[in-house]
């Protein structure tokens, strides 16, 4: 009777292995691209400047300015994939549709996003549209910069295709 208890208790615990890890980039489609189509989509032309400049320091990637002849497609955000709200760096509200449009709010509307901002980072397989990669990180501050948190994302990709 207590070995049944013993097996019913183990069966109820949470596999923390599998709820805490972290998705690596090791995938064979991002290990082996040769060409990337970099969009910044975060409605701060600093802040994919800065992504920008972090991908050509890596050397890894060609740059294309058309995904459909990407190996992959860079995509840095201010939301998740899939579009959403944003707070652009004028302090407007807008949205972002699926292919990566900004419309301004005609007037500005706080309520709907979070007042904390994070930057993300998804790498997508151009043809199909699958999330191969992605990562998000805090936004602005002191400590972590004003205009440097997409850099930080790449660099945080380049770190784990080493691995």
């Amino acid at each position: 009777m207590r070995c049944y208890a013993l097996l019913l208790a183990l069966a109820l615990l949470p596999a923390p292995a599998v709820h805490g890890q972290k998705q690596l980039a090791q995938s064979a489609r991002i290990l082996n691209a040769k060409t990337v189509c970099f969009l910044n989509q975060t409605g701060s032309a600093s802040v994919g400047d800065h992504a920008l400049a972090q991908l050509k320091k890596w050397k890894k990637f060609q740059l294309v300015s058309d995904p459909n002849h990407a190996d992959l497609v860079f995509l840095l955000s201010a939301d998740p994939y899939k579009g959403g709200n944003i707070l652009l760096a004028s302090g407007q509200t807008a949205s972002v549709d699926n292919k990566g449009h900004v419309s301004e709010d005609p007037v500005p509307n706080y309520n709907k996003v979070s007042p904390t901002r994070y930057a993300c980072l998804t790498v997508l397989d151009p043809k199909t549209g699958e999330n191969l990669w992605s990562d998000q990180h805090l936004w602005g501050g002191l400590l972590t910069g004003f205009d440097g948190v997409g850099a930080r994302l790449i660099a945080k990709l380049e770190k784990q295709t080493k691995r």
